[in-house]
């Protein structure tokens, strides 16, 4: 049973990998949701604040960017922080920079002096900056605080912007300072974004052939990006020691920024919208990051490309990629930017449409619907006569205003997998058995899968079983999936699976019983026939006993192999166990009752002699002390005898051995003591009378 049970959980398992498969790898989907719920999961404070700065505006510029999280949570642990940061006559450049650009977000109450300290104290690192970060970190800290309202001006913008510029190389990369041989493609985006700081901050112009010599630089690194078969572009170091690696997502996202922060103040760029496109597909490839850094690196990269001077990329995906034909769902197509915002008004047609196995065109030119209550393209597919399978869809874009070229990025033809799916028809199914020499007397039974017939069979080792049926398509054509098994189960659990291969239209499997008497182990019986057909694009796919066929195998030899042991169901140890049924021993022969009375009358009469003993020779309680504290001794002593003699009683009734004991040791120790009391007393009246 566990393993027809693992039979079938693994048939199921494979028809849904393929399509979680197709859906995961077919198209490129915006920024939904799930990044949303990510960064709230991601991003958690604790006590209402991040362990740095820096982590603070990572966590707060990523819920700036999605619409989500609330500043004010945070503010109130922060803004002291910063303010501190601000007035501290030791902080560090980077220290500047991580507080200066919280302050826009949180919106912290600081005054123009605290600015106007920090400018000049910026000003002063600048002039004596020897490396790119701190040159980094001290203009961007000036734009901060030019963003606040206060005057940041470069006197020097001209010489800042040449100090940058010497750490460049004829490659478009950067060193991180003079000392540095080694160049890299990360330091080149922060570099950008320095160039385009001091840009902002210069209180002239710069000059135009120093901009233009850097535009050339940003196109000679363009020219290292790298690419994947779909597309995506994206960048990566080269050589860079293994302190300094920062990986490809990090890396991408400070070439966008810079080139976007660049491009924001140099004017439009160089640089082909394909390739825009590219880095774009390139970070929502990676869907739902599962660090806080890349998924700050992914959104902040993206923000800048929703919104850019050189070109804004459209994103087109398939909001479903599985397809129902049954179902008569329509090919739904969307183009909106990177962060899910309308696009432009455009037209989506369907170029070409082949079949992803044989590369065969089967449809052309079909100009896609526009929904503008949903903002979606939509393509009605039946009416189109395709089949069932997986398809290579060609989409192209066309902007209705020509203006709009120079602004968004198309890409030119995209490319994206789709699925149909349908219901599978099974036809001209037919079993039965017939002798080896006699195949084309076989007399054969129709079978019916629709319906849940079953059907009866049986057969001996010198005769054969034919199975054979057809599989089409809604549109009439064959159909080969990918999973077709027959299986004979024996009544003891031994189960043997066999593939079915397709040929002449149709599918056929032949057993001789002859040759598999050894894979049967010459176990002779009932045999359940069971089919299993299954494939991704089978909307009903099966596992189903057909009926049971009857085996008359010969006696296995002295050496033949045995079947081998069964598994043992593991949740069979949950099911119920055998009842248990208690036999007690039989109950010893008592005496009759009467008797019984009799003997307890019997032991009563000890105690009767002694009480008309008593009253024969009488009481004498002349000599019962008369003084208060030795005649309490003296009741406490009749007492405690008393309590002893009731003790025997129950234990005769109902206490044990041990509870009687514990009992009685109490009882003693008490006798012990009032009853020494009570002997000493008379003793001591005894030798005063006869003292007399």
């Amino acid at each position: 049973m566990a393993r027809n049970r693992g039979f079938v959980v693994g048939f199921a398992a494979l028809i849904c990998a393929a399509l979680l498969s197709i859906s995961a790898a077919a198209s490129i989907r915006p920024i939904s949701d799930a990044h949303r719920s990510a960064a709230l999961e991601l991003f958690v404070p604790v006590d209402g604040s991040f362990p740095s700065l820096e982590e603070t505006y990572e966590a707060l510029r990523t819920f700036q960017i999605l619409g989500v999280g609330k500043t004010s949570d945070i503010s109130g642990a922060t803004c002291p922080v910063v303010l501190d940061k601000l007035r501290s006559s030791t902080s560090s450049p980077k220290e500047f920079f991580n507080a200066l650009r919280l302050i826009g977000i949180l919106g912290c109450q600081i005054g123009s002096q605290t600015f106007e300290n920090v400018a000049s104290h910026l000003q002063a690192l600048i002039k004596d900056a020897d490396s790119l970060m701190d040159l980094y970190y001290s203009v961007i800290s000036l734009l901060h605080i030019k963003g606040q309202g206060v005057s940041a001006v470069l006197s020097d913008a001209e010489g800042v912007f040449h100090s940058i510029k010497a750490l460049s190389q004829s490659d478009g990369r950067w060193r991180y300072d003079s000392n540095n041989a080694e160049s890299s493609t990360y330091a080149a985006g922060i570099a950008l974004e320095a160039l385009a700081s001091v840009v902002s901050l210069a209180d002239a112009e710069v000059d135009q052939s120093k901009i233009g010599i850097v535009k050339h630089d940003i196109e000679k690194l363009f020219d290292s990006i790298k690419s994947y078969d779909d597309g995506t572009l994206y960048f990566d170091e080269k050589h860079v020691d293994g302190s300094e690696y920062k990986g490809p997502l990090t890396t991408t996202a400070s070439v966008v920024r810079g080139v976007t922060a660049f491009a924001a103040v140099a004017g439009k760029l160089n640089i082909p919208g394909d390739k825009m496109l590219g880095l774009a597909k390139f970070f929502l490839s990676i869907g739902v990051p599962g660090s806080t850094k890349d998924l700050f690196h992914q959104i902040d990269a993206l923000s800048c490309l929703e919104s850019n001077r050189i070109s804004i990329p459209l994103i087109l995906s398939l909001p479903a990629t599985v397809l129902s034909l049954t179902s008569k769902d329509q090919l739904k197509v969307e183009v909106t930017t990177v962060f899910g915002s309308a696009a432009p008004p455009l037209t989506v047609n369907l170029v070409q449409a082949s079949s992803y196995d044989k590369n065969t065109p089967v449809l052309e030119n079909q100009e896609l619907q526009f929904d503008t209550e949903n903002n979606i393209h939509y393509l009605d597919i039946l009416p189109l006569k395709i089949d069932v399978g997986m398809y290579t869809l060609e989409f192209e874009i066309s902007l209705h205003d020509p203006e709009n070229l120079n602004i968004y990025a198309t890409g030119g033809r995209t490319n994206a997998l789709a699925f149909l799916t349908g219901t599978i028809k099974v036809d001209k199914a037919q079993i039965g058995v017939f002798d080896s020499d006699a195949e084309s007397a076989a007399t054969m039974q129709k079978l019916d899968l629709s319906q849940d017939n079953r059907i009866s069979l049986a057969a001996n080792h010198l005769q054969r079983m034919r199975l054979t049926f057809q599989l089409v398509t809604p549109l009439g054509h064959n159909f080969k999936p990918h999973q077709v098994f027959l299986k004979l189960r024996h009544e003891s659990k031994v189960e043997h699976i066999f593939a079915l291969e397709s040929s002449a239209r149709q599918f056929k499997i032949i057993l001789d019983f002859l040759g598999l008497v050894e894979k049967f182990y010459y176990l002779s019986g009932r045999y359940e026939i069971e089919l299993a057909i299954g494939d991704a694009a089978m909307e009903n796919s099966f596992l189903r006993v057909l009926g049971y066929i009857d085996l008359d195998l010969p006696e296995p030899p002295e050496k033949a192999s045995r079947p081998p042991p069964q598994p043992v169901d593991p949740y069979s140890r949950f099911g119920p166990k055998p009842e248990i049924s208690h036999i007690f021993r039989s109950p010893e022969k008592r005496p009759p009752k009467e008797l019984s009375f009799a003997f307890l009358a019997l032991t009563l009469v000890p105690l009767v002699g002694f009480l008309i003993g008593l009253l024969r020779l009488g009481v004498n309680f002349k000599g019962f002390p008369s003084s208060s504290v030795p005649a309490l001794f003296s009741i406490l002593f009749h007492a405690g005898i008393a309590a002893v003699l009731l003790l025997y009683g129950l234990f005769w009734l109902k206490l044990d051995l041990f509870t009687t004991l514990k009992a009685l040791g109490l009882l003693g120790v008490f006798l012990i003591f009032v009853g020494h009391r009570t002997l000493s007393h008379l003793a001591s009246t005894s030798a005063k009378l006869k003292t007399n």
